[in-house]
């Protein structure tokens, strides 16, 4: 087979050629034969069926896998020629061309493959910082916090009016329109006023309110409320006030640690160490996640220069093309239909990110290997599930999402570099 190769930079190639006519109409008659061996029709014994019943029964289908199989043997040829191992390509090749005439096909496909650079000089690229510090009064209001958290409620000894951080017990039912809706009763409730548990602008309402009092709350449930018969719409609750308790001074001690530690001998001592730490902790995650990552993605795509896989590219413009037809409401969408000019428009603005996001992932990865960072299947899921919990989801559920929507793989990069940078930048240490 004839084949012409036109290297295009470092990482693409166009292999051109003919998908001879007769080879096509071999590989047809070849793959009718194993076909006939393994199929089964009426009037025919299995594995006995004779090619021309194949061939009429399937003939579109085995047209089509016959041309793959001589296209397959034109890139194997091409990747021969150009010296490149088949294991180095990445992606799908990409048609150029694909005219069928009486000769056969002439075919011109665009390969890609994984870049090769020189790492040489990465650490340069580090930027200098300083750990932060936790200041003594953050560290006491933090104490303060977690205190007043712990700290019981009382009934009060002296009936007043409620007062915001007050817990009290009430009894409320609401009805939108005069009809009672299902969830909206209750009796002795604890509600603690400024935890913003409740709708917005219930809570505020039963400030002022007294012992025994009743009084109407009238509130409106978010657009966004998660039951869509009540999402928008104004609701009256019938409130009546049973209990007001007060909160008791909190106490910072050993005895507070105890607790907070569940170890009978923790002191006082070890908790605030351990605040300490936590939102030194904190404090760097912001500025590794708003500062250092940004500036040494940025950095490392300015030193590096090497051609990147055209396929991968035109890929990663899809995805945010993708991203951005999203955010657009029907009119905006609408002005893209049919309108090329517009669209390739939107390609063009988003390439050069596409390019930089690109050069990062194939950097990153080549970085990984170098510094031996690795981040198993497990992690990845331990990481979700982790996620998923804090955030009072499903773990099981959000798993499933990113394995049927793809996602596990993003997951895992973004894991593998933070663990690189980590190290880089010695947070690791």
């Amino acid at each position: 087979m004839k084949v012409t190769v036109k290297k295009v930079d470092d990482a693409n190639i166009i292999v051109s050629g003919t998908l001879d006519s007769e080879v096509i109409k071999k590989n047809v008659d070849k793959l009718a034969i194993q076909a006939g061996k393994e199929m089964k029709v009426d009037g025919f014994r299995k594995g006995k069926v004779p090619a021309h019943v194949v061939k009429k029964l399937h003939g579109e289908k085995l047209e089509q896998d016959a041309e793959g199989e001589a296209l397959r043997e034109l890139i194997d040829a091409g990747l021969e020629e150009a010296k490149i191992n088949p294991a180095d390509m990445i992606g799908q090749p990409a048609f150029k061309k694909y005219d069928k005439t009486d000769k056969g096909i002439e075919v011109e496909v665009e390969i890609s493959t994984r870049p090769v650079f020189d790492l040489k000089g990465y650490k340069e690229v580090v930027p200098e910082f300083k750990k932060p510090k936790a200041a003594k009064k953050e560290v006491d209001a933090k104490l303060k916090e977690m205190a007043a958290e712990q700290a019981p409620f009382e009934k009060l000894a002296r009936k007043r009016a409620v007062k915001d951080g007050d817990m009290v017990v009430i009894d409320f039912e609401g009805f939108v329109d005069g009809v009672a809706f299902d969830g909206g009763k209750a009796e002795k409730f604890n509600l603690k006023i400024g935890s913003g548990s409740f709708i917005p602008g219930f809570e505020e309402q039963i400030i002022g309110m007294k012992y025994d009092e009743e009084k109407d709350v009238v509130v409106t449930f978010p657009k966004e409320y998660q039951s869509k018969e009540l999402a928008g719409k104004e609701a009256t609750f019938k409130v009546k006030l049973h209990e007001i308790q007060e909160q008791k001074e909190a106490t910072i001690d050993d005895a507070l640690a105890q607790k907070l530690l569940n170890d009978e001998k923790a002191t006082l001592k070890e908790l605030t160490e351990k605040v300490e730490a936590q939102i030194e902790t904190q404090a760097l995650s912001k500025i590794y996640n708003e500062e250092l990552k940004p500036k040494m993605v940025e950095a490392l795509v300015k030193k590096f220069d090497f051609a990147l896989p055209n396929n991968i590219v035109e890929q990663e413009i899809d995805a945010k093309v993708n991203a951005k037809a999203q955010e657009m409401d029907e009119k905006e969408l609408a002005t893209y239909k049919d309108n090329e000019k517009k669209i390739n428009a939107l390609r063009d603005s988003l390439r050069e990110d596409a390019v930089n996001s690109v050069k990062a992932t194939f950097i990153v990865d080549a970085l990984a290997k170098e510094e031996k960072i690795e981040v198993q299947d497990q992690e990845v899921s331990q990481a979700i599930y982790y996620e998923a919990m804090m955030s009072g989801q499903d773990p099981q559920q959000v798993i499933k999402y990113y394995e049927e929507n793809n996602l596990l793989p993003a997951v895992k990069m973004g894991m593998i570099e933070d663990k690189l940078f980590g190290k880089m930048l010695g947070l690791d240490a």
